[in-house]
């Protein structure tokens, strides 16, 4: 504004105010203001009005305040800024001669011709280093030795595997695992059926390092590998008897259903009657001792006696001939476990259960 213009009126001098407490106007102009001031009564009152106005502002939050209220991304900027100022400023260091520099910047402006160039150049050095190194193998007799060659395990360190995902397929039995590792890969039971099974033991051995859900799927996806793998089956029986999860302690002993017969699946499930705190599992295990005793003149122990040995089915009319005393004890401790459960089990259930299993073994030795 020219400092020559006269501020009178009113008129004039109203708009100016907000510049005027805000500090915005020239030293001519504020001075023109306070003359004005000094004998205007409105214009004090719009002045007052503009500096509360003013004063409301000030005292309201702000929001780079509440954003950052120590001033520590403030801080951050400015010395970012700093650096960057200085680096601007900095002389640039003599990089010297480089001669593919030229090279470097035409292949960074041209990837894909600078892809085929590579995949040239090196088809070229290939073809031309055989030719100049001795092929030793096989020399003399004009044909190489057969090598053996073993597939190393993918996976070498299993403490430092996290497993994201199980696919399993119930209809073909295929596996699919999903790593997260130093390098994240995918398994296939496909071709890497060594690997995959070696992971899934792993998981349900160590239930703790992974979550409850990919820990089902695995015990799912191992149930037909325990009939013939024993360290599968070894899995399963630790998961059925130290898992926190219930759910896999459940899923687990449903796996060995089928090997409800063998001497450590039937000490498994013994243990659960005695010390598994959820009911549905000794439930559970009520029913797969049940089936042991049904299924032991058909699934022998492979220590004990062989298949001549075992005694024959009776004919019709004649008395079964007596069970073998390893058969005659194990039936006796699922007895006695299934009784002391009738009688103390905390849960109604489990107890109907046991009960309702001694019947079914009794008239199982009527018939």
């Amino acid at each position: 504004m020219n400092d020559q213009a006269k501020l009178t009126r009113c008129e004039e001098v109203g708009p100016l105010l907000v510049f005027y407490t805000c500090d915005e106007l020239s030293a001519g102009e504020r001075a023109q203001i306070d003359a004005h001031l000094a004998k205007c009564d409105g214009c004090r009152a719009q002045l007052s009005e503009e500096a509360a106005l003013q004063s409301a502002f000030d005292r309201m939050p702000q929001s780079a305040d509440q954003i950052d209220a120590s001033g520590t991304l403030l801080a951050q900027c400015r010395s970012e800024l700093s650096e960057s100022l200085d680096e601007l400023a900095a002389p640039k260091a003599d990089e010297g001669w480089r001669p593919f520099a030229l090279v470097r910047e035409w292949m960074a402006l041209r990837p894909g011709w600078s892809a085929a160039a590579l995949l040239l150049v090196g088809a070229i050095v290939g073809t031309q280093v055989l030719q100049w190194v001795p092929w030793t193998f096989g020399a003399g007799n004009g044909a190489g030795a057969a090598v053996s060659v073993l597939a190393a395990p993918k996976i070498l360190d299993l403490d430092k595997v996290a497993v994201s995902n199980v696919n399993f397929s119930r209809q073909t039995g295929k596996v699919q695992l999903q790593l997260q590792a130093e390098q994240p890969m995918t398994l296939s039971s496909d071709d890497d059926a060594a690997d995959v099974r070696r992971v899934m033991n792993f998981v349900i051995t160590n239930g703790d390092r992974f979550n409850a859900g990919i820990r089902i799927d695995c015990v799912e996806a191992l149930r037909n590998a325990a009939n013939h793998d024993e360290q599968t089956r070894t899995a399963l029986l630790a998961a059925a008897r130290k898992d926190q999860n219930p759910a896999v302690r459940l899923k687990a002993l449903d796996a060995l259903r089928d090997l409800a017969g063998l001497s450590s699946v039937r000490d498994v499930l013994l243990g659960a009657l005695k010390d598994d705190p959820n009911p549905g599992v000794r439930v559970e295990a009520v029913n797969l001792l049940v089936r042991s005793l049904e299924s032991v003149d058909d699934t022998p122990e492979p220590s004990e006696a062989n298949d001549s040995d075992l005694p024959a089915i009776a004919a019709t009319g004649v008395a079964p001939q007596a069970l073998p005393a390893t058969s005659r004890n194990a039936e006796q401790r699922i007895l006695l476990a299934l009784d002391e459960l009738r009688q103390h089990d905390s849960n109604r259930y489990v107890r109907l259960r046991s009960a309702a299993a001694l019947r079914q073994i009794a008239q199982q030795e009527l018939q």
